[in-house]
């Protein structure tokens, strides 16, 4: 009878660590407190951010404006200037055909130059095995540069995976 007595009666320990109904309402306010607190303060940095965007859009515009009537100015005494700098790579007349006759000349070129980076690619290939193969002569300057040219391949691999997702960091746009 006494065990029947104490399964029944809820032990004194559970029952003292409930919290009161005070204790309970004053912490769903707060938590409501820190709610509203956090939407202000979202506000506050959306309409700041949208302040200084403004004021830099507006000196953009002016920039902008500045620049324009810079090349409506001195556009036409800068182009003549440059036609006449470089009037030895200039190919007469300057009809759609020479462009067309000019860009198969490049591309047959670099074509015809595919044998020669082959080359280039496999002598440096065989430097690269050598170096592995005498790392332990290397010295921390060769590391160093070796470890920077890494790093800098890296970090295009990351430019090209941003600006593939559309400009984002998180993902791609659905």
């Amino acid at each position: 009878k006494a065990a029947l007595e104490a399964r029944s009666s809820p032990p004194l320990t559970y029952l003292s660590s409930l919290p009161s109904i005070d204790n309970a309402l004053s912490f769903s306010l707060n938590e409501e407190k820190k709610k509203r607190n956090v939407y202000v303060f979202n506000y506050f940095i959306f309409y700041t951010v949208q302040v200084l965007m403004a004021s830099k859009l507006q000196q953009l515009q002016s920039k902008a404006c500045q620049a324009s009537k810079f090349v409506a100015k001195n556009g036409t005494a800068y182009y003549k200037q440059l036609l006449e700098q470089n009037k030895q790579y200039i190919q007469e007349p300057p009809t759609v055909e020479k462009c067309n006759e000019l860009s198969k000349q490049l591309f047959y070129t670099r074509l015809a130059s595919i044998p020669g980076r082959n080359e280039a690619f496999w002598k440096e290939l065989d430097y690269v095995k050598n170096l592995w193969k005498n790392r332990q002569e290397l010295k921390v300057e060769d590391a160093g540069i070796a470890a920077l040219f890494g790093l800098e391949c890296f970090a295009w691999f990351c430019a090209g995976e941003i600006v593939g997702r559309g400009f984002t960091f998180t993902g791609y746009y659905p």
